[in-house]
């Protein structure tokens, strides 16, 4: 991946006290939201409650189909876990699925960690993997591992004649779908990035913005087309995230915090987002262990120095970048507050800790989008 032309998959904007969009209606919810979700009988959707999470959806799943008629896929998954002091990371398998070869690694090192993978209470079908975490999740910091395994399930991945048909319902955020050698894809029922990947295989990179249950089907066929790999990477295994904290608008004073996953190899990470984003008072620190890196310049270029380098596909390092950002585009005019800038995109709103707060994706990282935003103080 090239993090210099990093998608922004998640952008936050979060208004200081007192002040809601101009848009927005009263507000409503609670603790004992009458809003539970799901369906009536009917089949009906039931509305959700209020949006209260900045990021509801930090884990990326790659299911890569195996040999026809096996009825298995693999499964790459790379779930977060945020609770400060959290000590495993658990994982079910989901009903119905016979899940086997199960590894679990530390991201940041690229090692093996202990798990079990057990049954869970009284139905055989329902297992989970419990994953040991490399160290208590620390405050400030998040916990994460590496997880791969094989699903065989003949009600999701089965042939029709020669052909493959895979059905599922995802409800992941970033999600990708690979097929096995020597075949090439018929129809896809979602919208997607298609690729080739080094070994000839084609994948399917996509998103699920809503997290809500998305069924996908995929058919495919094979084929003797000698496939190149493509130089295109995917847009949607980019975990970065920017969050947007405005201070009261005639201080033109934004905090900025970003946090990513960066996979090129080295000993050295670029902070490329600090060509864009000019912020002083910067704290740089590694998510896995909360402690903070030294930055050192290489020619114009930001550097940090890793404590473990990263030499193979399995590692990766967990950073986060604050700072404040003056930006002249945020400023009050005529009673509302206004946010303008450029940003490297619909909006969803919604409160967190009794702040309102904008969420924005781009799909496509080679677009960039001017945002305006007003905002009017709330009459008490």
């Amino acid at each position: 991946m090239n993090p210099s032309r990093r998608i922004a998959l998640a952008l936050l904007l979060v208004f200081p006290l007192a002040w809601s969009p101009a848009q927005q209606g009263s507000r409503r919810g609670g603790v004992n939201n009458p809003f539970p979700g799901g369906t009536n009988p009917d089949g009906s959707l039931r509305p959700t409650p209020p949006v209260t999470r900045l990021f509801s959806q930090d884990a990326y799943t790659e299911y890569a189909l195996l040999a026809p008629g096996s009825e298995q896929f693999r499964i790459r998954f790379l779930p977060e876990e945020t609770r400060a002091g959290a000590t495993e990371l658990v994982n079910a398998t989901r009903g119905g699925s016979e899940g086997s070869g199960v590894e679990v690694y530390d991201p940041r090192t690229g090692k093996p960690l202990p798990f079990t993978y057990q049954q869970q209470g009284d139905d055989p079908e329902n297992h989970a993997i419990r994953a040991a975490l490399p160290i208590p999740v620390p405050e400030g910091g998040i916990g994460r591992v590496l997880i791969y395994k094989t699903y065989k399930d003949a009600r999701t991945y089965m042939m029709h004649g020669e052909d493959i048909v895979w059905v599922r319902s995802l409800s992941g955020y970033r999600l990708g779908v690979v097929l096995p050698p020597g075949f090439s894809f018929i129809s896809s029922n979602v919208a997607a990035q298609l690729t080739t990947l080094p070994d000839g295989r084609l994948k399917l990179a996509f998103a699920n913005p809503s997290g809500q249950s998305n069924p996908v089907t995929i058919h495919a066929h094979k084929t003797t087309a000698n496939l190149a790999p493509l130089p295109y990477t995917d847009m949607f295994f980019d975990d970065i995230k920017t969050l947007y904290d405005l201070d009261t608008p005639e201080t033109h004073t934004v905090r900025v915090e970003q946090s990513y996953s960066d996979y090129r190899k080295g000993d050295k990470a670029r902070l490329d987002s600090l060509a864009y984003l000019p912020l002083q008072d910067i704290n740089v620190i590694d998510l896995d262990t909360a402690k903070a890196y030294t930055l050192a310049k290489e020619g114009k270029t930001t550097v940090i120095k890793l404590d473990i380098p990263i030499v193979n596909e399995r590692q990766s390092a967990h950073i986060k970048i604050t700072g404040t950002l003056k930006d002249p585009g945020y400023t009050a005019r005529n009673g509302d507050m206004v946010f303008d800038r450029a940003l490297h995109q619909s909006g969803t709103i919604g409160t967190y800790q009794s702040r309102t707060f904008v969420s924005f994706i781009n799909l496509n990282g080679e677009n960039k989008y001017r945002v305006t935003i007003h905002a009017r103080r709330r009459e008490n």
